[in-house]
C-alpha cells in the first residue's frame, strides 16, 4: 500500500507491450485520494489505578473529550470511522467524543494501546523502562503505524477523513516514522490530554503535519498533560 511499482509483479510484464502495459498496470495501483490522519491522545484519567480496567478517566478528562468532540464537529468534516486503543482510558474517551459524531463507526484494536515504541535518543532519567518492553511494545506499535499509515487504496475515490484514539507514546513514534523523521526523537515532542494532531497523506505518498498536539479550543484551566 505504498509505491505502486511495488505491487506490480513485473515478471508478468508483457514482452510485446513492454512499458506501455506496465504504466497501465501502475495507473491502476496508483492512489487518486487524501487521507487524513487525525490521532487524538486521550483525556486526563486516573493515575492511581493498578489495573488498566481502574484508569478510568477523571471529571476533567470525561470534560476534555467533550471539548475535544466539539472540535472534531465543528471541523464539518464526513468523518469514515473512529480507530480507538482497546484501553480503558482511550475507550471512554472515544464514546463521548463520539456522541458529537453520531453514525461514525467504532473500531478497537490492541495495535494502538500505550507502550515503549523505541530507546528516546537522547536518554531520559525519570523513565527507563525494562529493555524487553522496546522489543514487545516497539514491534507492536510499529505494525500499527505499518497497518493505519499508509497512502490511500487505489479504489478509493474521494478523500478520507479518519479518527485515531489512543496514546501520546504512540501519537508520537507515529508522527516521527510517517515524517520520516529519526523515530529516536519521539519523546522531544509533547501532548495535551485530548489534543488533536492532523497528518495529510497525499495520493503521491508524500505527508504533512497540519497539527500538532493542538488544544487551543480548550479553556487555559481545563489543560493537562498527565
Amino acid at each position: 500500500r505504498r509505491e505502486p511499482l511495488a505491487l506490480i509483479n513485473l515478471k508478468k510484464k508483457n514482452e510485446e507491450t513492454g512499458e506501455e502495459e506496465l504504466a497501465k498496470r501502475l495507473d491502476h495501483c496508483k492512489a487518486k485520494a487524501t487521507r487524513h490522519i487525525f490521532l487524538i491522545r486521550h483525556s486526563q484519567y486516573n493515575l492511581d489505578g493498578r489495573a488498566d480496567k481502574d484508569r478510568t478517566l477523571t471529571p476533567l478528562g470525561r470534560e476534555q473529550a467533550e471539548l475535544t468532540g466539539q472540535r472534531l464537529a465543528s471541523l464539518g468534516l464526513k468523518f469514515d470511522q473512529i480507530i480507538h486503543s482497546s484501553m480503558t482510558r482511550a475507550t471512554e474517551t472515544t464514546e463521548i467524543i463520539s456522541k458529537h459524531l453520531p453514525g461514525v463507526k467504532k473500531i478497537s484494536t490492541d495495535l494502538l494501546r500505550e507502550g515503549a515504541p523505541i530507546e528516546p535518543d537522547p536518554p531520559v532519567s525519570h523513565w527507563k523502562p525494562e529493555a524487553v518492553q522496546y522489543y514487545e511494545d516497539g514491534a507492536r506499535i510499529e505494525a500499527a503505524f505499518r497497518n493505519f499509515i499508509h497512502r490511500a487504496d487505489a479504489k478509493q475515490e474521494e478523500d478520507s477523513y479518519e479518527i485515531f484514539v489512543c496514546h501520546a507514546n504512540v501519537i508520537r513514534y507515529i508522527v516521527c516514522r510517517a515524517l520520516q523523521f529519526p523515530p529516536e526523537g519521539w519523546l522531544r515532542m509533547s501532548l495535551n490530554n485530548g489534543s488533536i494532531t492532523h497528518l495529510v497523506i497525499r495520493p503521491n505518498g508524500r505527508v504533512a503535519l497540519r497539527t500538532l498536539g493542538d488544544t487551543g479550543f480548550m479553556p487555559p484551566d481545563k489543560i493537562t498533560r498527565t
